[in-house]
């Protein structure tokens, strides 16, 4: 099985690498092969023989950074979401798969238009344990952004937010779906405190490939116990970024640019 891993030296924070790592090893466990891709920018890479994507978060320089590149790639990655490739997209590259991010300066950066949302950065972080609701059972994570991400009426989330602040703090919730394509804010890493999700996402992948109809069931007691006490920790808060901090910030960016 071929996991397409999007840019793994830029979008990598917050342990989102145990994410390719957990599809990896219950891929093994069930024996089958894994051969992770890293995807990076500039690199000629085939999308049409992947079984499944990842694509992490990433501090917002780095997330603008890899954006021209990822919306080169655009055509590939939306023709195999189509087809069924299963995806999935945390924080960062959840939003670039959106129709539009703005940064906090501004910036348009055009998405790739996969989730019907529109993502704005905003003064203040959410940053804490959050607890979500969904189609795969009640999903626990953590969050760190300040990109407020608003989807467009229709757009079906990942789930709804129990605890937490999800997509915006405000409408209740939490990432996105289109087809076998997810997007969240959830990191932690996810898939490890999850193993439904990741199982679902590993389901649709082999589907495609061999037309597996079942998973061979896993003893996931210690995953179980993980996203328990995760369950149990405090909620976050919004923590308002510093108007120092916020120019040295717009400082480095223009430096950067310059």
């Amino acid at each position: 099985m071929r996991i397409a891993h999007l840019y793994p030296r830029d979008l990598n924070v917050y342990g989102d690498l145990g994410n390719v790592i957990t599809l990896a090893k219950r891929l093994e466990w069930r024996g089958f092969r894994a051969e992770i891709l890293p995807v990076e920018p500039g690199q000629v890479f085939d999308f049409s023989s992947v079984d499944l994507v990842f694509g992490g978060g990433g501090q917002n320089s780095a997330q603008t950074a890899n954006a021209e590149d990822l919306l080169a790639r655009g055509d590939e990655l939306r023709k195999i979401s189509a087809d069924g490739v299963p995806m999935l997209l945390i924080c960062g590259s959840y939003q670039l798969f959106g129709r539009d991010f703005f940064d906090a300066d501004g910036r348009h950066f055009p998405g790739l238009g996969i989730f019907r949302s529109r993502t704005t950065a905003g003064p203040q972080r959410m940053i804490g344990n959050i607890v979500v609701d969904s189609p795969f059972g009640q999903l626990v994570g953590f969050e760190n952004h300040s990109g407020r991400t608003v989807l467009d009426e229709g757009q079906q989330p990942l789930g709804t937010v129990r605890q937490g602040f999800g997509n915006n703090g405000g409408t209740g919730e939490e990432g996105a779906v289109v087809g076998n394509t997810i997007g969240t804010y959830l990191h932690g890493p996810a898939l490890p405190k999850n193993p439904a999700l990741a199982d679902h996402l590993l389901l649709c992948a082999l589907q495609r490939r061999y037309g597996v109809e079942e998973l061979e069931p896993l003893n996931d007691e210690l995953a179980v116990r993980a996203a328990t006490v995760a369950t149990e920790r405090p909620q976050g808060r919004q923590t308002t970024l510093r108007p120092r901090r916020r120019r040295l910030h717009r400082l480095t960016a223009a430096l950067r640019r310059g």
